[in-house]
């Protein structure tokens, strides 16, 4: 396999994680030139190569077994299928996780225990190894057992009810966000948590268990509504798109469409009202300082909509961009792939697909200076990888044959 540039390209990681959230974690870990192998059952894989449609067209048009949900959270590992309930997949196993830095699981707590691939078990013969376990609810408490996926962590964890308009309001009611953003969230605090280790471990020679529960993370990421809470004592509510702090922050229709106004102090507000032509609500009492526009923002609303709905959009963008108020539209998806600031940044990525086709990906966010990221390989196909690692392992073809007959790969 060819040594990556990235900051990660010294580091081996054992994924035995499979859906999202661990997975995640695992693809930024790649995006920063780690060795990804990901460790799925034989013939079915991670649950979301079938999460679709969508589905991966082929070079002649025909459907793959490849859902754009996994294509999503795979780029750039490589893929082994093993059988973790035969002697000869645990063995495989162990035998990676002795040339691993960094295993990911986010199996039930326990469950590989079974097997002897828990942490206790690996790290005994590995003790530098860091081992990161991935669930809904963490490794201790009353739910320690139970199995969790985002929507409902987003509803148990606060995050739903303040998100969503007002009950009074048409549409209203608790919302999920658009995308999976629990675990996208765990993923992130999973790559940070590791790689904490991993800098502890250079320093000690001690490898570590971490246990990452997704209520902990939707916990921890309320962030400023929950120490609102915690602060006043009063429970937070949904708003729609109301700033809870910062005001003017909403939705604004125009004469022909709507845009999104983020004023994030009185300064800008002065800017924002000199170029609505009412210099003299910067000065008003009631809006002149935030504190003040927040507890006022029925009445200020009411004024900025009125003169909202006399100018178009683009004039409207225009004329707050010259003088450094944020706003901007709502793109769709495919706005934000079209959009220039997204193109120039290379967010928009085509790798070589297995199938024989060009794959849009998505790309990392990350830029080094020292250690730039290479563009990741392309999510594998199931089991693309294992005759490779075998090899890489010491197994010749009449051995790994000899596991495939045993329905062990």
């Amino acid at each position: 396999m060819t040594q990556g540039t990235g900051p990660l390209s010294h580091v081996k990681v054992l994924d035995l994680s499979r859906i999202l959230a661990a997975p995640w974690a695992g693809q930024i870990l790649a995006d920063l030139g780690a060795e990804v192998i990901k460790v799925e059952r034989p013939d079915v894989g991670d649950d979301t190569r079938a999460w679709g449609p969508p589905f991966l067209k082929d070079a002649q048009g025909q459907e793959t077994r490849e859902a754009g949900y996994y294509l999503a959270v795979n780029r750039g590992k490589r893929s082994i299928t093993v059988s973790l309930d035969k002697p000869e997949g645990q063995r495989i196993v162990r035998e990676l996780a002795l040339r691993a830095d960094i295993v990911l699981e986010n199996y039930k707590v326990g469950n590989l225990a079974r097997y002897g691939l828990d942490a206790a078990s690996l790290r005994k013969i590995n003790p530098r190894l860091i081992y990161c376990s991935v669930t809904g609810f963490g490794q201790t408490g009353p739910r320690r057992d139970q199995t969790a996926y985002d929507f409902l962590i987003q509803a148990m964890g606060g995050l739903m009810s303040v998100t969503g308009e007002r009950d009074d309001r048409a549409g209203g009611g608790p919302q999920k966000v658009g995308v999976p953003i629990v675990d996208i969230m765990t993923g992130m605090y999973t790559a940070v948590s590791v790689l904490a280790a991993l800098a502890r471990r250079n320093e000690t020679g001690q490898g570590d268990n971490i246990d990452i529960g997704m209520l902990d993370v939707q916990v921890a990421s309320l962030a400023n509504q929950a120490m609102n809470y915690l602060v006043s004592g009063k429970v937070p509510q949904r708003n729609g798109n109301v700033h809870p702090n910062i005001q003017p922050q909403d939705v604004y229709p125009c004469a022909d469409g709507q845009l999104i106004l983020v004023v994030g102090n009185d300064g800008q507000f002065g800017k924002l009202c000199d170029v609505l032509g009412h210099p003299e609500w910067a000065s008003d009492p009631r809006f002149s300082v935030n504190a003040q526009r927040v507890r006022n923002i029925g009445e200020l609303s009411a004024l900025l909509r009125q003169a909202f709905a006399a100018r178009t959009r683009h004039d409207l963008i225009s004329a707050l961009d010259r003088v450094g108020v944020p706003c901007g539209p709502i793109n769709s998806v495919a706005d934000v792939f079209n959009d220039p600031q997204v193109l120039a940044r290379g967010m928009l990525k085509q790798v070589p697909h297995p199938s024989g086709v060009e794959l849009p990906q998505v790309g990392s966010p990350m830029r080094f200076e020292q250690a730039p990221l290479q563009t990741c390989a392309a999510p594998p196909l199931l089991g693309q990888h294992s005759d490779d690692i075998l090899n890489e392992l010491g197994y010749d073809a009449a051995a790994i044959s000899a596991l495939r007959a045993a329905g062990a790969i």
